[in-house]
């Protein structure tokens, strides 16, 4: 979330806690029935060097037009003809308001002030004790700016929580897709082939003719070599070798030879800037499986010619990853639109890969204009 708290002492809108010559006067709405006292407090705040703009109402219909657009502050006489301090608290609890009222009145009893308090007063002050009203209202309005700022961070809390939640699960939906994918092609691949090495093998065993015999055997060497070739690529695959031994850009290269053979589509890999050593194994991993996942919806679906891979290091974090082919292309909005679907699966774990690094995606495609993924890893 971008939404930043107020620093202490800020009342509503940005506000001071207390408006002072020069700055943006609070707005208070007076519910008082005597204009004079209406003055009296005006001048106090005045003296207290407050700056402030208060409009006087006198019952309930005119508090309500008030808080129509919510003022900073409401002061508040205790008892009217027809209206009152509790009845004021009572319309403040019945919508989303979070404006604070401070009861000033003539001198009431410890229960009445209770009772207040209970009801969701601020702040009490005497009427003939005037000279402390600036004190208080730049106390309440700066523990209603701490309690604006706490519920913030509630909610930012909550917001992380959330997200963090469901990142949660989509690394686990992510592993699970990752082993659902190794067992798929240990099962229809590489068992496969020590299947027919063990029946190629037992044929030689059991045949009485030696010619037939070297021909069970030598067809059981060349599966045993396919096999060999299909261990090769799965052990690339989660983690090619020239990642440890010569780096991230040896690795790309390696990766884009790879997935672009027999395809018939030409590939390039473009550098700038220097491939530190010290960068994180854990985002190189990240960008190399998002590489072959983009390659190989190329090879598959773009009909394309040519692919270019730029890498663009800053210090020794930031990284660019740029995929561009001259394929068909797609359209973006289109693909991603209604959530994960099987048509869009391996374009969500991507993006799901790029933020578990802390990192993001974005795809640029039209059709017949081919397509350009971009990888950003701070």
């Amino acid at each position: 979330m971008d939404a930043t708290a107020a620093p202490q002492g800020m009342g509503q809108a940005g506000r001071p806690a207390a408006g002072r010559p020069g700055q943006a006067p609070l707005q208070i709405v007076c519910i008082e029935d005597e204009e004079d006292d209406v003055e009296l407090l005006r001048l106090s705040l005045l003296r207290g060097g407050v700056a402030a703009d208060i409009r006087r109402v006198a019952d309930e219909a005119g508090l309500r037009r008030e808080l129509l657009s919510p003022p900073d502050l409401l002061l508040c006489d205790y008892s009217m003809p027809g209206f009152s301090a509790e009845r004021a608290l009572a319309l403040l609890a019945e919508g989303p308001h979070d404006v604070p009222l401070v009861v000033v009145t003539r001198a009431i009893g410890e229960e009445a002030v209770v009772r207040l308090f209970r009801a969701g007063a601020k702040d009490y002050v005497a009427k003939d004790k005037l000279a402390l009203l600036p004190s208080v209202i730049d106390r309440v309005l700066r523990a209603r700016a701490l309690e604006q700022e706490r519920r913030r961070t509630a909610e930012q809390l909550g917001a992380a929580y959330d997200r963090l939640r469901l990142l949660s699960a989509r690394v686990v939906n992510a592993q699970e897709r990752e082993r659902a994918l190794i067992a798929r092609e240990l099962h229809d691949g590489l068992g496969q082939l020590l299947t027919g090495i063990v029946i190629h093998l037992h044929a030689a065993a059991r045949s009485g003719d030696p010619e037939d015999a070297r021909r069970f055997a030598e067809r059981a060497a060349g599966l045993a070599q396919e096999a060999i070739q299909q261990v090769k690529s799965l052990s690339f695959d989660l983690r090619p070798a020239q990642l440890e031994l010569l780096g991230f850009s040896a690795a790309v290269q390696a990766t884009v030879e790879r997935r672009l053979e027999h395809s018939g589509i030409a590939g390039y890999v473009r550098v700038r800037g220097v491939d530190d050593a010290r960068r994180g194994r854990a985002q190189q991993s990240v960008a190399l499986r998002i590489l072959q996942e983009a390659l190989t919806n190329v090879v598959r679906h773009a009909q394309a010619r040519t692919v270019v891979v730029r890498l663009r290091f800053a210090g020794s974090q930031r990284l660019v990853m740029t995929v561009a082919d001259d394929g068909r292309g797609f359209d973006v909005a289109r693909t991603l639109a209604g959530g994960v679907s099987e048509k869009n699966l391996g374009l969500y774990g991507m993006a799901e890969r790029a933020e578990l690094v802390g990192g993001r995606l974005r795809w640029r495609s039209s059709l017949g204009r081919g397509t350009v993924l971009q990888l950003f890893i701070a």
